[in-house]
């Protein structure tokens, strides 16, 4: 009979991580644990098995073969482990803390302003939110939910849409008053052009030539930031042309403080705002369901 004072289902899940992640230091931030004390519990986990899991002989972990066969096994039962819990607690509330990383502009102008509402409306949950416009991995930074603006790129990971948004260029009245209205992409190369600091997935700003077609003009100028609420705030101040998705700056436009460019020119693209959450075989937690189903009924972006 197995030790009451072993737990198993931790050993496997701590493992897993470190078979996902690809080593021990990744999965030790993911559970907030030393490395050291990760490598003991998979050394502990071995010896009680009495089979070797791992080769450490390589700066890249490699699985032996009882090893691959531990996780495929140990992923299924992790997999069990939730849905029996999921259906012990069919019908009761969400409870727990949710874990939340969200872009900037949407965490200020959607995600807080909504939180007093589906807390209240969720009492048994509590939040985690972080703020940032870096491209997160969910399991590493142990987020439950990644809110995103703009294509994503290829993911194992779940996904809902919560909306769309179309794409502008704008500029404050002092800055075309100073510099000049542009009225063709040759006047555009010749403006200030806000840019992003991080990896986007498509370099250039898209327009619509004399033939129709799609052409980039490279975000060039004398400032980079790393989120669309610090790209929008530079527009104001008059620094420059950027492009933001319609949310970012819509009361700005209809106040007068940024006015939309180059409109006949604007491909008509749009930013999908999705949110990306992890799930095994199906199964979601109640309280990451309960989160999406708020902000597909309330987020209103345009």
């Amino acid at each position: 009979m197995a030790r009451l004072d072993v737990n198993r289902s931790g050993e496997i899940e701590v493992f897993a991580r470190v078979v996902e992640l690809g080593g021990f230091s990744a999965a030790a931030r993911a559970f907030r644990m030393t490395p050291s004390a990760v490598s003991k519990l998979v050394a502990r986990l071995e010896a009680r098995l009495g089979v070797r899991l791992v080769n450490r002989s390589t700066r890249k972990l490699q699985l032996t073969a009882e090893g691959a066969a531990f996780y495929e096994r140990g992923v299924r039962i992790l997999s069990d482990i939730d849905a029996a819990e999921q259906e012990a607690s069919a019908g009761a509330a969400p409870r727990g803390r949710l874990r939340i990383n969200t872009n900037v502009a949407f965490g200020y102008g959607f995600l807080l302003p909504l939180m007093p509402g589906f807390l209240d409306a969720h009492p048994g949950i509590s939040v985690d939110i972080a703020l940032t416009d870096t491209v997160v991995d969910l399991l590493e930074e142990r987020a439950d939910v990644a809110i995103r603006v703009g294509p994503l790129r290829d993911s194992s990971l779940m996904t809902r849409k919560l909306g769309e948004s179309r794409n502008v260029v704008v500029a404050s009245p002092e800055y075309l008053e100073t510099h000049g209205v542009p009225r063709t992409l040759d006047d555009l190369l010749k403006h200030n052009r806000l840019g992003f600091s991080f990896t986007r997935i498509f370099e250039g700003w898209p327009f619509l030539d004399v033939a129709g077609d799609i052409v980039r003009v490279p975000p060039v100028g004398n400032a980079l930031v790393s989120d669309g609420d610090a790209m929008r705030h530079l527009a104001l101040a008059g620094l420059g042309i950027a492009r933001l998705s319609a949310f970012h700056v819509n009361h700005d436009v209809a106040a007068g403080r940024l006015l939309t460019l180059l409109d006949d020119l604007n491909p008509g693209d749009v930013s999908p705002i999705t949110a990306i959450f992890a799930g095994q075989s199906g199964y979601v937690p109640a309280r990451v369901r309960a989160l999406l189903d708020y902000l597909v009924e309330n987020v209103r972006l345009d």
